[in-house]
C-alpha cells in the first residue's frame, strides 16, 4: 500500500508507445497475466499486488504496469471515457510487448479497465478476475460514502493526510488497524506528485453521457461477453456495492462469484492467501494447453 516491496527476480522498466510511458514490472513465466491496481489515491501497481505478486508468478508470466495516471507512468486519462482510455493504454501495452492474450486481474479501478478491455477486444482477454470492480451499477443509484471519499481526495481543499488516513482505515479495508501510519505516509507522497494534482486520474464524471458510458449494467455488450470471469467482493465493501457481483453474475454468460466475509474493498490484500489460491486455480483452469 505504496511501500517498496522486495522481490527476488522482480524487473522493472518503462514502456513507451502512443505518447504514452508506463511504468512496468514484471516476474516469472508461462502464460501472462496482467494486474491492474486500483483507483485510490497513491494507488501503484506493485503496492497494490504486493501481497499477491510472488504467489502468482509461481504459475504465471506477471505483468504489474502503474496504469495510466499512476505511479511513474504518464499522467492525465480522459474525462470524457476513462475505462476506455485506460483500457486502450494497456491493449497498447500489450501490443508493444507483442503479448496476443493474457489473463487479467483488476482491482477496482483496474477492474473496471480489464472488462472495458473484454467488452472492447475480447480476443485478448483469456480470462478476467474482478476484485470489488467499479463501473456497476453506478447509475442507477447515489454513490457510496467510500466512493464520495475517493472523488473528494483532491477536490474540498485538496490533498491531505487526514483524508487519505479516513479513506484507507474506514473505507478501503474492513480493518483498519491493519493499515500502519508508515503506509499511509508512503501513499500520500506518491498521491501529492504536482502531475497528479494537476491532473489527478479519477474524478466524477465531466456529463451525464460520461456517467452512463462508465456504467457498464447499461452496456449491451455485458450480456454477449464470454470470457470467463471470476467476480471476487468482499462483503462489506464501503467503496463499490457487492450487490454489483449479483448483477454481473446474472447478466455475464460466464461468471463465478466470491464473496468473502468481514472483508472491505481491498480482498487481494486482507485475504491474501485465499486470493491467491482461487484466483490462481481459476486462471490456470483456463489458460490453453
Amino acid at each position: 500500500m505504496g511501500q517498496k516491496i522486495e522481490i527476488k527476480g522482480l524487473k522493472s522498466t518503462f514502456v513507451e508507445f502512443d505518447n504514452r510511458k508506463i511504468f512496468l514490472s514484471e516476474i516469472g513465466e508461462g502464460f501472462p497475466v496482467l494486474l491492474l491496481h486500483g483507483g485510490g489515491a497513491g494507488a501503484t501497481g506493485l503496492s497494490n499486488y504486493s501481497r499477491n505478486i510472488e504467489a502468482l508468478a509461481k504459475y504465471f508470466r506477471v505483468l504489474v504496469p502503474d496504469m495510466q495516471g499512476y505511479g511513474q507512468s504518464s499522467k492525465g486519462v480522459k474525462r470524457s471515457d476513462p475505462f476506455g482510455d485506460l483500457a486502450d493504454v494497456m491493449l497498447g501495452l500489450l501490443d508493444k510487448l507483442e503479448i496476443p492474450k493474457v489473463h487479467v486481474v483488476g482491482n477496482s479501478y483496474g477492474g473496471a479497465c480489464g472488462l472495458r478491455m473484454a467488452l472492447d477486444r475480447p480476443e485478448r482477454v483469456q480470462s478476467l478476475v474482478l476484485m470489488g470492480p467499479g463501473g456497476v451499477n453506478t447509475t442507477r443509484g447515489l454513490p457510496t460514502k467510500g466512493i464520495n471519499q475517493l472523488l473528494s481526495y483532491y477536490a474540498d481543499g485538496g490533498p491531505t493526510r487526514e483524508k487519505l488516513r479516513t479513506f484507507i482505515r474506514e473505507y478501503l479495508v474492513y480493518d483498519g488497524s491493519q493499515v500502519s501510519e508508515e503506509l499511509i505516509e508512503l501513499r500520500y507522497q506518491a498521491s501529492i506528485d504536482p502531475e497528479v494534482i494537476a491532473s489527478p486520474p479519477l474524478q466524477r464524471p465531466n456529463s451525464l453521457k460520461a456517467a452512463i458510458r462508465m456504467d457498464f449494467s447499461r452496456d449491451p455488450r455485458l450480456k454477449r461477453c464470454n470470457t470467463p470471469t471470476l467476480v471476487v467482493w468482499g462483503a462489506d465493501d464501503k467503496v463499490n456495492r457487492p450487490s454489483g457481483a449479483e448483477t454481473l453474475q446474472k447478466t455475464m454468460k460466464n461468471c463465478d462469484v466470491y464473496l468473502f466475509a468481514q472483508t472491505g474493498h481491498w480482498v487481494q490484500w486482507e485475504r491474501a492467501e485465499h486470493f491467491n489460491a482461487i484466483t490462481t486455480s481459476f486462471m490456470q483452469q483456463h489458460t490453453p494447453a
